[in-house]
């Protein structure tokens, strides 16, 4: 008969639960022998023992009531001897209930009699009104010997019950050791019956699936020619064929996708070197996998090649800000890499992306560097164009606002109220012009680098000072409240004071412009560990959300403000300003609530103070310091 795996080991479990009933059944019957014993042991002994403890303690207490009277304290003995006398009563009164050995009814019997003489005696010896002479011969003569008697007899009883007891003892351990071999040879037994039925699931079960193991681990060091060699006919031997089978299969496959993947492969390194940019795959490692070819002539970005063994530090940087961040890692603020080729000069936006498997493990990264010498060349001639046409243009128009304020002066002959109201709005848009002209050459001046900003420890309250005072006049004549938070606890900012004071300028001249008559304009600064954010908050009309993220670039101007309120240039300067310091810009907005516009300068380092670290003190500072509605 050919018995499958299942059989097998239901035939093995069905032996241990047979092995495992035997034992179970056996240890409770001998348990529930000694429980029997024992029951009976508590039953015919424990109540007489306790009984004649109880006399003992009775007797002696009332041997010490009767002293006590004798010397004296008469009420106490008594209140004592009728506490004791109840008590060896009762405690009689079990014991003649509980006669369970062989000649113990007839010492209950003496006891009794002997109690009734030892009560009579002492009722007599209890009398006050006897002489105590009288009482005392009493105790000696008559009460000692029957006291010393009922000891006597209550001490054989309480004797043979505990004889008993540890008789009983006996026999229950005697029981036990009995049980104890007993269950040990039903367990060795079991053991051999245990290590039979082991050794045959091992030759049924163990042995065939542990070569099925070792095929499996030969398979995955990539040997597929291992056939599983296996007689059985049961679940394990189904197994091993199918298992030689899907090997066959494998095998087929192996040669197929080889093939495959040469031919992809190849592909991959054509598609790869006919890309127009710098890219380069890199492993885990830093190594390099595939390149193309511009990556190579480029930067020596060769496969093989170890990132970190490249004269580039920020190609470091960027590999491993990307392996750990798992983000895509780029320069700080969009920065470009210089490099000579060929005598040429070539600027490049790297940029690193991990890659990142189905199983969300970083397998590698893409190094991507992004050829923007002709962007940035568009740049350096738009600058220039800029900074050409504003000089060429700010000559005729200087020429053109003296002409207006000339003929606004009637200089040259009186003007009639036509004329006067044309020529006003000349010299308006001139203004406009000129401001205009102004904002394009600062902005030109900072993003080419030629605006040389001289950073110096500053107090924030001075700052906010120096950039509040000239919109005092401005604010009263909007009927606009113009208020400075507090910040004197504030640590130094290292910063440009005119520079700042532009920044000050721009944002508190939109503030005031946006702001009705009653409303309140306020600017402030909150500590935050090693920057200060400055910030200048009104209760205006407010932006809506779909232009706060433009706010910020060249020429923006939110639709529907009046003309006449800029080209949008002012907020582009304020970034570039304090991009320049090292800090950062933002902007929070609700329509019909006001807006809050804010920006960062670093903390001048003193002595104590590390960047990024607060002190105890500056902790408090920056607690105290209120912060703004909306910033």
């Amino acid at each position: 008969m050919k018995l499958g795996i299942r059989q097998k080991l239901l035939l093995g479990l069905f032996g241990m639960v047979v092995i495992v009933a035997s034992i179970s059944l056996m240890t409770m019957r001998q348990i529930d022998v000694l429980g029997k014993s024992l029951a009976v042991v508590l039953k015919q002994n424990y109540l007489s023992v306790v009984a004649c403890q109880d006399m003992k303690d009775a007797l002696g207490g009332i041997d010490s009531a009767v002293l006590t009277s004798l010397l004296g304290d008469h009420d106490a003995g008594v209140r004592e001897v009728k506490t004791n006398t109840a008590k060896f009563n009762k405690a009689l009164d079990r014991e003649l209930h509980n006669i369970t050995l062989p000649g113990e009814a007839e010492r209950a019997v003496r006891l009794r009699r002997l109690s009734a003489d030892y009560f009579g005696t002492l009722s007599r010896i209890m009398d006050r009104s006897r002489p105590v002479e009288q009482r005392r011969t009493l105790y000696t003569t008559r009460l000692l010997p029957v006291f010393s008697e009922l000891l006597q007899v209550n001490r054989e009883i309480l004797e043979m019950n505990q004889a008993n007891m540890i008789s009983e003892k006996t026999d229950s351990h005697n029981l036990s050791v009995s049980a104890r071999v007993r269950v040990l040879s039903i367990a060795m037994v079991s053991i051999l019956l245990t290590l039979a039925l082991a050794y045959q699931i091992q030759r049924w079960v163990l042995n065939p699936l542990r070569n099925l193991i070792e095929t499996t681990e030969e398979i995955r060091r990539g040997n597929l020619e291992v056939v599983l060699q296996t007689a059985a006919h049961d679940e394990v031997g189904q197994l091993s064929r199918s298992f030689n089978d899907m090997l066959i299969a494998l095998r087929q496959h192996r040669n197929s996708d080889l093939a495959n993947l040469i031919r992809s492969r190849k592909q991959t390194d054509e598609v790869f070197r006919a890309l127009p940019l710098p890219v380069a795959l890199i492993d885990p490692d830093k190594q390099v996998s595939v390149a193309t070819e511009k990556a190579k002539r480029f930067f020596g970005l060769t496969p093989g090649v170890t990132v970190g063994g490249l004269p580039f530090s920020w190609m470091t940087e960027l590999v491993e800000s990307s392996l750990s961040s798992r983000r895509p890692s780029e320069l700080a603020q969009q920065a470009f890499v210089q490099q000579f080729v060929g005598n040429k000069e070539y600027f490049f936006q790297p940029v690193a992306i991990p890659i990142i498997s189905e199983s969300n493990d970083v397998t590698g990264t893409i190094l991507m560097i992004s050829d923007v010498t002709q962007l940035r060349e568009q740049q350096e001639l738009k600058r220039g164009l800029v900074s050409t046409v504003s000089h060429q243009l700010k000559t005729p128009l200087t020429s053109l606002r003296m002409s207006v304020h000339l003929m606004l002066d009637e200089e040259i002959g009186e003007l009639n109220r036509k004329q006067s109201e044309l020529l006003l709005g000349a010299r308006d848009d001139c203004e406009r012009l000129v401001e205009m002209l102004d904002d394009l050459l600062d902005l030109n001046r900072i993003a080419s680098g030629r605006e040389q900003l001289k950073p110096q420890p500053i107090s924030p309250s001075v700052l906010l000072r120096e950039g509040i005072e000239p919109f005092l006049s401005e604010a009263r004549d909007r009927k606009v409240t113009l208020s400075e938070v507090n910040t004197d606890a504030l640590p130094e900012v290292m910063a440009d004071p005119s520079a700042i004071q532009h920044v000050f300028a721009n944002l508190l001249s939109n503030a005031l412009r946006f702001t009705m008559p009653g409303g309140v304009v306020k600017a402030g600064a909150t500590r935050e560990e090693a920057i200060v954010r400055f910030y200048v908050e009104d209760t205006g009309t407010g932006i809506q959300s779909e232009h706060m993220e433009h706010l910020f670039d060249q020429f923006f101007r939110v639709p529907g403000q009046d003309v006449r309120s800029g080209v949008g240039l002012g907020l582009a300067i304020v970034k570039e300003l304090v991009e320049a310091h090292g800090g950062s810009v933002s902007s929070k907005s609700r329509p019909g609530e006001g807006s809050c516009f804010s920006f960062t300068l670093p903390v001048h380092a003193q002595k104590g103070v590390t960047s990024g670290v607060l002190l105890e003190s500056d902790r408090a500072m920056s607690v105290n310091t209120p912060d703004p509605r909306l910033c």
